[in-house]
């Protein structure tokens, strides 16, 4: 497209979102990694929740997660998610639609074990998004976990990563009196050919 150029200029969507991400890096004060996870339950009802998206890799964003906590069964029952990438300090974000499948070999496994102790002990420890009677019970639960799996920890069966292979990834950048910036990229399937549509604001 003829005046897809500047910060949208690039001839894949992983690279420009990789480019966006290392500018983000340099201005954003808290976790420019963040995205705004969303999926959908067994009756449509939606739910959304700030998660750490830690790759982008050449054909997929990752990931990593509690498998049995809502989010991780939700994904796992539709095979479906969507996200959102904002970051005030450059008035950017990336949006994404795609197919989601588990990351659950080496990869999750090096990126288990490149957390900190504690941070490994959490996740044994915590029964993500179920009811919990207080603080102190989960304190307990972490001693009881820290005894039995000592100073390192595998990581859980339960515990892994999401990769999301984009049907539709839109960049999307702050323009003067709200005119924005707009360019969508989609694909039927993901080993088609992507199309680019810049879209009104």
């Amino acid at each position: 497209m003829s005046d897809r150029n500047g910060i949208f200029a690039g001839p894949a969507p992983f690279a420009i979102a990789q480019q966006w991400l290392d500018d983000a890096s340099q201005t954003e004060p808290i976790d420019p990694n963040a995205i705004a996870l969303s999926s959908g339950d067994a009756d449509g009802m939606p739910n959304v929740r700030m998660v750490l998206r830690k790759d982008i890799e050449m054909d997929a964003f990752v990931f990593y997660t509690n498998y049995d906590s809502r989010k991780g069964q939700e994904i796992a029952q539709s095979g479906k998610a969507a996200f959102v990438l904002h970051w005030k300090s450059l008035a950017r974000q990336i949006r994404v639609r795609g197919l989601a499948s588990k990351e659950d070999g080496p990869k999750a496994d090096a990126y288990y074990n490149s957390r900190s102790v504690k941070s490994r002990i959490g996740a044994w420890a915590s029964k993500q998004s179920q009811p919990l009677t207080s603080r102190a019970a989960l304190m307990a639960d972490v001693a009881k976990v820290t005894v039995q799996k000592g100073a390192d920890p595998e990581r859980p069966p339960f515990w892994g990563g999401f990769r999301i292979v984009p049907l539709e990834i839109e960049f999307w950048s702050d323009g003067a009196f709200r005119l924005h910036d707009r360019f969508r990229w989609s694909r039927s399937e993901v080993d088609h050919d992507w199309e680019v549509t810049r879209l009104s604001p």
